[in-house]
């Protein structure tokens, strides 16, 4: 049983290829598609952002979810362009790359989220004490 910091990268490693091997399934089969364009629309933005080295803190979750779909698109985008301009576009072509390049990036660190660098989510009370402190002339006055 892998260790459970492994486990979410395991999932988006595999995800690409229970995508890739649901086009074997009869067209138009909910079993079809649902997997694939929730693989292409989340997965390989997941995999850049996610795995990060001590996981991520409520706020920078928040964060990584939200640019998930718009990274995906556009690596989803890029790869489609490619195989446009090789003039070897095909769904399992298009599904191999996006799968093989998920399957690489789970195994890496995740890109740095500023959410997670900050320190994301701060208590209100911290935020105030802070900002009180600032506002205190030197000297106790």
């Amino acid at each position: 049983m892998a260790p459970a910091h492994l486990r979410p990268r395991i999932g988006l490693a595999v995800s690409g290829w229970v995508a890739l091997a649901a086009t074997a399934l009869p067209g138009g089969s909910p079993l079809r598609w649902i997997p694939v364009l929730a693989f292409v629309a989340l997965v390989p933005g997941l995999a850049l952002l996610h795995p990060q080295p001590g996981g991520l803190r409520p706020g920078a979750r928040l964060e990584a979810l939200a640019l998930a779909a718009p990274v995906s698109l556009s690596l989803a985008t890029l790869a489609a362009t490619a195989l446009f301009l090789l003039e070897s576009f095909s769904t399992t072509a298009f599904l191999v790359a996006l799968a093989a390049f998920v399957t690489v990036v789970a195994a890496l660190p995740g890109v740095p989220l500023p959410a997670a660098t900050r320190g994301a989510v701060e208590r209100e009370s911290t935020r105030v004490r802070v900002r009180f402190r600032a506002k205190r002339k030197p000297g106790g006055a």
